[in-house]
C-alpha cells in the first residue's frame, strides 16, 4: 500500500479551505512485528489507538509533542499496520499552504510529515476519520494517471529502531501542467 499511494492526490477541506497535493513519499509500518511501529508487540496506548482502526482509516498521532502526522491504516486483522504519508507536492491551495506554514521556502512547504500536517490543517481531531470520497480528508485516485516518475525505495528515516528496513518509498515526480512549486524530496 505504501508504494500504491505514491502519485495519488491527498485532498483536504480541513481548516476552512481546500488544499491538495500529489503524494511523493511514504513509509510503511508493519504493525505488531515492526519494532518501529506504534503497534509493536500489540501494545495499546491511548494516544495510539487509531493504528488499530479498520483499513482505510486515518491514524493521526503527535510526534515529539509538536507535529501532527498522518497515516492510513492498512491492517490485515488486528495487526496495527499503517502507512505514514511523509510528503506531497502541493497542487491546489498553495497560497493557503504558504499562510499555514509561515515564512518558509516553497520547497519546504510539505516535504516532511509534520509540515504536511500543518499545511493540510490536520490535528488529533482527525484521528479515526475514514478516508472515503466524501470525507474532508481523502485520496483521489483519478489524478494518479497524470503523474509520471520513478519510484525509489530506501530505508526509513527519522526513527532509531528498524531504521535500515527498506520501507520508505519516494516518487521522483514530473506532472503534466505543474511546475512542482519547488517542492523537492531529499534523502
Amino acid at each position: 500500500m505504501a508504494r500504491d499511494l505514491l502519485g495519488m492526490t491527498l485532498a483536504s477541506d480541513l481548516g476552512g479551505a481546500r488544499v491538495s497535493g500529489i503524494i511523493v513519499e511514504t513509509e510503511a509500518y508493519l504493525g505488531v512485528h515492526d519494532v518501529a511501529s506504534h503497534a509493536w508487540r500489540g501494545r495499546r496506548h491511548r494516544l495510539h489507538r487509531g493504528i488499530y482502526a479498520p483499513a482505510g482509516t486515518w491514524y493521526v498521532y503527535r510526534s515529539y509533542g509538536i507535529h501532527w502526522c498522518l497515516n492510513l491504516t492498512t491492517p490485515t486483522g488486528d495487526d496495527g499496520a499503517a502507512v505514514l504519508i511523509r510528503a506531497v507536492v502541493p497542487s491546489v491551495g498553495i497560497e493557503v499552504i504558504r499562510q499555514r506554514r509561515g515564512q518558509v521556502a516553497d520547497k519546504h512547504l510539505t516535504n516532511g510529515p509534520g509540515k504536511l500536517g500543518q499545511a493540510f490543517a490536520i490535528t488529533g481531531e482527525h484521528d479515526g476519520m475514514l478516508a472515503t470520497q466524501d470525507s474532508p480528508l481523502r485520496l483521489l485516485r483519478a489524478a494518479k494517471q497524470r503523474v509520471r516518475g520513478s519510484i525509489e525505495v530506501t530505508p526509513r528515516i527519522g526513527i532509531t529502531r528498524a531504521a535500515d528496513w527498506p520501507l520508505r518509498f519516494l516518487l521522483r515526480v514530473a506532472t503534466e501542467g505543474s511546475a512542482n512549486h519547488g517542492c523537492q524530496i531529499h534523502r
